[in-house]
C-alpha cells in the first residue's frame, strides 16, 4: 500500500515539453514604468494561448536567474533618464522580443522552471520542491532505516522531480538517489498495473539497467530510490563536469566537451542497444534514451530512469521527434533518440536540429553511416532501423560483451497485455500530436506563400490578364450585336470600292 497522497479530483497533468511562444503585442505606459503585454500560446493552437505583463524589471530578474547557464543572452541594457520616450520603449519592445526568442528556442531554458513561470505562471505556480519535502518526510516517517544527507538542487532539467542523496543506516558507507516525480499525461497504467510493473523493475538484475532498490506509486506521484553513481551520467563524462551541479551550470555552455574514442562508441553503443532490445524483447517501452540517463560505472553503460514511460513523464525528445511524422512507435522513437546519442558521443555535443542535412566530419566513417540512417532527412522521412539491424551494422557487430547468458524480462501475461495497451494509447497521443502539427505547418506555408511577395506579384498579374480577358469579352459581344443589326435581310449592305476592308475580330486577341 503506498504511502503518497492522492491527488485532487480533476488534477490536470500538463506536458512540460510541449513547447511556449511569446510574442509581446503591445506596451502601455503608467505613472513611473512601462508594462509589456505578452501574448503566449502553448503548441500550435491559439485556442490555448492567453496574455501575461512584464516590467522590464520582471525580464532582468528572469536574465539574473539565468546568468547560471553561461551564455550571454540579448537583454537590452538599462537606462535610467528617458525611459519612457516613445522611441525608446519601441526600440527597447524588440529588444525584449528578441530576447524572449533566444530563450524560448533553446532546447535547456526553454523547460526551465524560471522561464515557464515568467511566462505561465497559473500552471507553474506550486513550490515543486516543498511538495517533494513533504512527500519525502512522510516516507521516512513510514521507513526509518533511510537518512537523507542532502537535495540535490537542480540536477535534472525535470520541473516536477526532485533528487536526494540518502543512506541507508544499515550500510551507512553506501550512497543512495532518492527521486520523487509528479506522474504524467502519458500514464495510461491502471494504478494497480503500474504497481505491478515497478515490482518487476525492482526485481530485475541485468548488467544493462541500473538497479532500481525500491519503488512507490499513487495516484499523482511516484517514489524510487537506485544506488548513487559518483561518476555522473554518460553527458557528465563528455561534458567533463560535477554531476552535483545544476543541469544548466553543466550543460548548456560546456567549455570542455569532448566525444568518445571509438572503442568507447563501439562498446557503450552496442551496450546500450542490448538494454533496448532486452525492454522490447520483454513488452516494456522506454522512450527516454539521451546521455543524462545512461550510467557509466567501470566500462559497463547502463539505462536508468527506465521507469519514466510507464509514469507516463514525456520525454525529453518529444519536441524533436513530435515533427517527425515516422516517428511514432515506441521502437522508433528509442531508435532516434539512440541516433541522437550516438551523434553526442560522437561529437561531444548534441545535434543542432533534425534532421542532419550535413555531418562534421570525423575518422569513424562506420559511425557515421549508422548516424545517417537515423537522423539523415531521407531516414527520418522514411524507413529507420531497428534496434536489431544496428546490433548487426558493422560498428557494433564486433563487439564483444562480458556476458553470455541470454537476458530477458520475465513479465507476468495479465502485465505484458495492460503494458501492450499503455504503449498502444502512448502512441495514438503522439500520432494525433503530430497530425495536428502537420495541419499547422501546411496551413502556415500556404499563409506565408500567400502573403509572400512573389505570390502578390503573381496575382496582381492575373488579376489584368482577367481584365484584359473580360474587356475583350466584352468588346467581341458588342462586335457581335452590331452585325446582327446592320440588316435584316439575306444580303449583305453594299460597300464602296473606295472604302477601307474592315479589320477581322481576331486581331483583338489579348495574346
Amino acid at each position: 500500500m503506498s504511502y503518497l497522497e492522492k491527488p485532487s479530483p480533476g488534477r490536470l497533468l500538463l506536458d512540460d515539453t510541449v513547447p511556449l511562444t511569446a510574442v509581446i503585442e503591445a506596451s502601455q505606459n503608467l505613472q513611473s514604468h512601462t508594462e509589456y503585454i505578452i501574448k503566449v500560446q502553448r503548441g500550435v493552437s491559439s485556442e490555448n494561448s492567453w496574455q501575461v505583463i512584464r516590467r522590464y524589471s520582471d525580464f532582468d530578474v528572469l536574465n539574473s536567474s539565468l546568468m547560471v547557464c553561461g551564455i550571454s543572452l540579448p537583454l537590452p541594457p538599462k537606462k535610467l533618464i528617458g525611459n519612457m520616450d516613445r522611441e525608446f520603449i519601441a526600440e527597447r519592445q524588440r529588444g525584449l522580443q528578441a530576447y524572449l526568442d533566444s530563450i524560448t528556442q533553446h532546447p535547456l531554458l526553454c523547460s526551465s522552471l524560471f522561464v515557464k513561470k515568467f511566462l505561465d505562471p497559473n500552471n507553474y505556480s506550486a513550490n515543486y520542491t516543498e511538495i517533494a519535502l513533504q512527500q519525502v518526510s512522510m516516507f521516512f516517517r513510514s521507513d526509518p532505516k533511510w537518512e537523507v544527507l542532502e537535495p540535490l538542487k537542480d540536477m535534472g532539467w525535470r520541473i516536477r522531480k526532485k533528487y536526494f542523496l540518502i543512506k541507508n543506516k544499515e550500510q551507512p558507507k553506501e550512497r543512495y538517489l532518492l527521486s520523487w516525480v509528479d506522474l504524467g499525461p502519458d500514464k495510461f497504467l491502471s494504478d494497480k498495473d503500474l504497481q505491478s510493473a515497478m515490482k518487476v523493475l525492482t526485481s530485475l538484475s541485468t548488467p544493462y539497467l541500473c538497479p532500481l532498490s525500491f519503488s512507490s506509486t499513487s495516484e499523482s506521484s511516484a517514489l524510487l530510490i537506485r544506488p548513487f553513481s559518483e561518476r555522473g551520467s554518460l553527458r557528465d563524462h563528455i561534458c567533463k563536469v560535477k554531476p552535483r551541479e545544476s543541469y544548466l551550470k553543466k550543460y548548456c555552455n560546456p567549455k570542455k566537451s569532448q566525444g568518445l574514442e571509438l572503442q568507447h562508441i563501439k562498446l557503450y553503443g552496442r551496450q546500450i542497444l542490448e538494454a533496448l532490445k532486452l525492454l522490447h524483447d520483454g513488452g516494456m517501452f522506454f522512450g527516454h534514451l539521451h546521455a543524462s540517463n545512461v550510467i557509466v560505472d567501470e566500462g559497463v553503460c547502463q539505462l536508468t530512469d527506465v521507469e519514466n514511460g510507464m509514469l507516463g513523464v514525456p520525454s525529453a525528445l518529444r519536441p524533436a521527434f513530435t515533427q517527425l511524422r515516422k516517428i511514432n512507435s515506441t521502437e522508433s522513437i528509442d531508435v532516434f533518440s539512440f541516433g541522437h546519442l550516438l551523434y553526442e558521443m560522437t561529437y561531444g555535443r548534441p545535434p543542432d536540429s533534425i534532421p542532419v542535412d550535413q555531418f562534421p566530419p570525423v575518422p569513424y566513417t562506420t559511425v557515421v553511416s549508422v548516424l545517417q540512417s537515423i537522423l539523415s532527412p531521407e531516414a527520418c522521412k522514411g524507413k529507420m532501423p531497428t534496434v536489431s539491424e544496428l546490433m548487426q551494422t558493422p560498428l557494433f557487430s564486433d563487439v564483444q560483451l562480458q556476458h553470455s547468458e541470454k537476458l530477458q524480462i520475465k513479465i507476468p501475461s495479465r502485465l505484458k497485455e495492460a503494458l501492450k495497451t499503455a504503449k498502444e494509447s502512448l502512441e495514438k497521443r503522439l500520432q494525433e500530436e503530430q497530425r495536428v502539427l502537420h495541419q499547422h505547418r501546411r496551413l502556415t506555408r500556404a499563409q506565408c506563400h500567400h502573403g509572400s511577395e512573389e505570390e502578390r506579384k503573381r496575382r496582381k498579374i492575373l488579376a489584368r490578364k482577367k481584365s484584359r480577358q473580360s474587356a475583350f469579352e466584352n468588346e467581341e459581344d458588342v462586335s457581335v450585336r452590331n452585325n446582327n443589326n446592320s440588316g435584316s435581310g439575306a444580303s449583305s449592305p453594299p460597300t464602296c470600292p473606295s472604302s477601307p476592308t474592315p479589320p477581322s475580330t481576331t486581331e483583338h486577341a489579348p495574346f
